[in-house]
């Protein structure tokens, strides 16, 4: 087929066959946790390590050092990261206790941090600034911390936050490098996939190529990973642990047995509440960690108390031992097993009743 038209006034086109294959190692930023060339969430409310997850991961592409000393990078690359709501002082030393247990230098590592107060990306004065920022370093990642410092537009409207977005693709694509957009989630979630509690508007959920979704559960938080090319491996527990004078580090306690994409029930929810907090807790107290109504939460109780798993003390609710429950109702909470002294068996807790 000839075309006449002159090549100044058509878009480039490429036939498929002439499309350059890549090996399925530089397909990922961080082998399974993100993809490369890619755009997304770290996603959660308030408290939930979105900042940690942020820099372990800034810190694990700059060091080529496994992310949460499990998922791999293929791959070195320089990262650029703008934290708005923390002092420079702050963001040293929480990457110093990051590359202490991985025993690198903070001097050797290839972190840049913006440090300019403040940037809106809804103008196009600091668009400009930071494109010309991204082509002057040329990162491999670029993080931004959180979205709603940095713009002025309304995150319920479509179009505003469309026009963000649009911008942020445009840096991906242009200069092939991977966006990470910490956010948070909407409080009181979503009943389908954790892409629809991001707060705002919907088109958040739909632009994302790959997403962490975190969600506290007393002194643990649970990540779910989504990717949109890709297949989603399991959820992981983590939890920020301090060993003596030695500086927190994240760890993986368990993979979660939550289906990417499946939300838990509000039974399934109170019972993972009471086996993590080992004590009776009161209505007021679990409806304040599962941020329900008091209605709701008082159905589920009453379920729960029905089926003979969950009784009401002088202290509070908490869990009766798993030999009570009915069949059906410990194939609904496998995670939940007993010893035969009465303890309640989880994968990495004891709580006795």
């Amino acid at each position: 087929m000839t075309i006449d038209t002159p090549q100044d006034d058509i878009f480039p086109v490429l036939r498929a066959g002439d499309i350059k294959q890549e090996p399925v190692s530089q397909s990922w930023l961080i082998q399974d946790l993100w993809t490369a060339s890619s755009v997304g969430w770290v996603a959660g409310s308030p408290k939930t390590l979105k900042s940690w997850i942020a820099l372990e991961m800034a810190v694990s592409v700059a060091s080529a050092s496994a992310c949460l000393g499990r998922y791999q990078v293929p791959c070195r690359g320089k990262v650029l990261v703008y934290l708005a709501e923390d002092s420079l002082a702050a963001v040293r030393e929480r990457l110093e206790a990051l590359v202490y247990h991985r025993e690198v230098s903070i001097d050797d590592l290839d972190v840049h941090i913006v440090t300019v107060s403040r940037m809106r990306l809804d103008l196009g004065r600091d668009q400009v600034r930071l494109k010309k920022t991204l082509r002057a370093y040329a990162p491999r990642l670029l993080v931004l911390d959180p979205l709603v410092r940095l713009h002025r537009a309304d995150e319920n409207s479509s179009a505003d936050v469309s026009a963000l977005l649009a911008y942020l693709r445009e840096l991906q694509r242009e200069l092939d490098l991977s966006v990470l957009v910490v956010h948070h989630s909407r409080k009181n979630g979503a009943t389908g996939s954790q892409g629809q509690g991001l707060r705002g508007s919907g088109d958040l959920w739909a632009w994302s190529d790959s997403a962490l979704y975190l969600k506290r559960r007393g002194e643990q938080v649970a990540l779910t990973i989504e990717h949109r090319s890709a297949p989603t491996p399991p959820g992981v527990t983590l939890r920020l642990v301090a060993h003596g004078e030695l500086p927190p580090q994240l760890q993986i306690i368990e993979e979660t047995r939550e289906i990417s994409g499946a939300r838990p029930s509000l039974e399934e929810r109170v019972v993972d509440v009471l086996r993590e907090a080992a004590v009776p807790l009161t209505r007021s107290s679990l409806r304040e960690r599962l941020a329900v109504k008091n209605d709701r939460l008082g159905t589920a109780l009453l379920c729960l108390q029905r089926d003979r798993m969950v009784q009401r003390t002088t202290g509070g609710w908490t869990l009766l031992p798993p030999s009570c429950f009915s069949v059906k109702d410990r194939s609904l909470f496998p995670s939940i097993g007993v010893r035969g002294n009465g303890t309640v068996r989880s994968p990495t807790e004891e709580h006795r009743i």
